[in-house]
């Protein structure tokens, strides 16, 4: 996306600079699973730099100047969209990372359980896990041998998978119905990475037609 200055001009006239000092709180979130990754401060020249190069940037109040998220690690956070709370005090940014974000080389800043994380912050978890193995060694991991036997071998473990989830369903084994389930839907995330896709394709799709 690209912000056109009237918007970077309408969002800055519409901050409470007095009631923030000068310095409005920016919470990162990734846009496709919704995580929060972090949260910095933005006076308006970073609020612009982060419009202007599509790359966030915040104001440091240790260093006293504008500081772009990964100018040193590499690990940039690109810029999706922004928006104000209701009491226009407050950002919500919602990017691309590109990297871990926190500089300890975690996903987030926040220590969260990975058992009480969301699903869909997992399954965008586990898609990017899939998405590495498509180039790994095939002796390496069942992900990286299915990848090495191309998109009919891959196409042909969702059908029967997908033969499996309605057999269970039909048996009332619900359990088995459960395991062949998550069976379909791990060799569907295959298959949509061995095309270039993701859940997220998928999603929007199901928004589409919601609406």
């Amino acid at each position: 996306m690209s912000f056109a200055t009237a918007e970077v001009n309408t969002l800055i006239e519409k901050i409470n600079w007095d009631k923030v000092d000068g310095l409005v709180p920016a919470i990162v979130q990734d846009f496709q699973s919704s995580q929060v990754l972090m949260m910095g401060y933005m006076n308006q020249d970073a609020l612009k730099k982060t419009a202007d190069t599509e790359q966030v940037t915040f104001f440091s109040r240790t260093k006293e100047r504008l500081w772009t998220k990964g100018e040193t690690s590499g690990n940039v956070l690109q810029l999706k969209n922004m928006s104000l709370d209701c009491d226009n005090d407050t950002l919500l940014v919602k990017v691309n990372p590109i990297g871990p974000t926190c500089h300890l080389g975690n996903t987030t800043c926040w220590d969260v359980d990975p058992q009480e994380e969301s699903q869909m912050v997992w399954l965008h978890q586990l898609e990017q896990l899939l998405a590495a193995r498509k180039d790994a060694d095939p002796e390496s991991s069942y992900t990286a041998h299915l990848y090495s036997r191309g998109t009919k071998r891959i196409s042909q473990k969702v059908g029967e998978e997908g033969v499996e989830v309605a057999l269970a369903a039909t048996s009332g084994d619900k359990a088995e119905l459960v395991c062949e389930s998550a069976d379909l839907i791990y060799h569907l995330m295959v298959l949509l990475q061995d095309q270039g896709l993701s859940m997220n394709d998928v999603v929007n799709k199901l928004k589409e037609r919601h609406k």
